[in-house]
């Protein structure tokens, strides 16, 4: 069977020695960017690699950027043939914040024709609650070639965003908390609000108090009524660097809303030119 949206930790389990499975720990903290590396080397699902979002998901950034600027593919294909990947692989990420930065990795490798990918449904915090292993060793890869099928229709940039919201072609939805959505408080970037005309859906609503998503029934249900007649070829998801709006994509692409593309450089890309109107409440 193959995995493209979820997989369960039982699932995993039962898989992880299958020499096509291949497993990436994502774990990231904005605050400290080392804390990822560093609690995989404390304690990581057997046989997983780990992928940094600074310095493998991300490219360097620039004047023109936002915080994490989307990876020169071809060295990013090149990395993931040095841990193991291939086309026939099955991908599975995970990290400890319900998904918010494997979703980055997933999404990446979809954009790059992989579809063989899916994020563990509760990270490693579902994995250890129903006492699964861990291990600090690390994994013996055997390196392979990954070639990359880039559709580079999956992303758009600030220019086609301000285009179509100018003709009301697409629905643009906000993954960030509601405070920052209104430019009530923003801890990361220098300037507060949204990109005008955007709804809000902060994409922990995706998930449930166990830090498991909701069910395909329960998302489509409460997409739909966020993006009403909109179909879902036309949605387009945003939050402050591209990085935890792949969850609201991930939730729809789970609820079967399949196609909706992504602001690749988000907001801190979007008021990087003065010139792009912002708006508050």
């Amino acid at each position: 069977m193959t995995y493209t949206t979820l997989v369960s930790a039982e699932t995993l389990h039962q898989q992880l020695n299958h020499p096509d499975w291949i497993i990436v720990d994502c774990r990231f903290s904005l605050a400290n960017t080392e804390a990822g590396a560093k609690a995989y080397r404390h304690g990581h699902i057997p046989n997983a690699r780990y992928a940094h979002l600074d310095k493998d998901l991300s490219s360097a950034i620039t004047d023109f950027t936002g915080r994490h600027p989307l990876p020169n593919f071809a060295l990013l294909a090149k990395k993931l043939g040095d841990w193991g990947v291939t086309n026939t692989s099955q991908v599975v990420v995970y990290d400890d914040a319900g998904g918010a930065f494997a979703g980055r990795l997933w999404w990446l490798l979809r954009c790059m024709g992989h579809d063989k990918v899916a994020v563990l449904n509760g990270g490693i915090k579902q994995w250890q609650k129903q006492g699964l292993p861990v291990t600090t060793t690390l994994p013996t890869v055997k390196p392979a070639t990954f070639r990359p099928y880039l559709n580079e229709a999956s992303w758009l940039s600030a220019l086609q965003v301000q285009n179509n919201m100018a003709k009301k072609s697409i629905c643009l939805i906000d993954a960030r908390t509601p405070e920052r959505y209104r430019g009530k408080q923003e801890p990361v970037d220098p300037v507060a609000g949204h990109i005008p005309g955007a709804l809000n859906r902060a994409f922990q609503l995706n998930l449930d108090s166990n830090g498991l998503f909701l069910s395909a029934e329960q998302l489509r249900e409460q997409f739909n009524q966020l993006i009403g007649t909109t179909v879902p070829e036309q949605v387009v998801h945003y939050c402050g660097s591209g990085v935890t709006a792949c969850h609201n994509l991930l939730a729809m692409e789970y609820a079967g809303l399949t196609g909706s593309k992504l602001y690749a450089g988000s907001w801190s890309e979007w008021i990087r030119n003065k010139n792009r109107a912002v708006a508050k409440d």
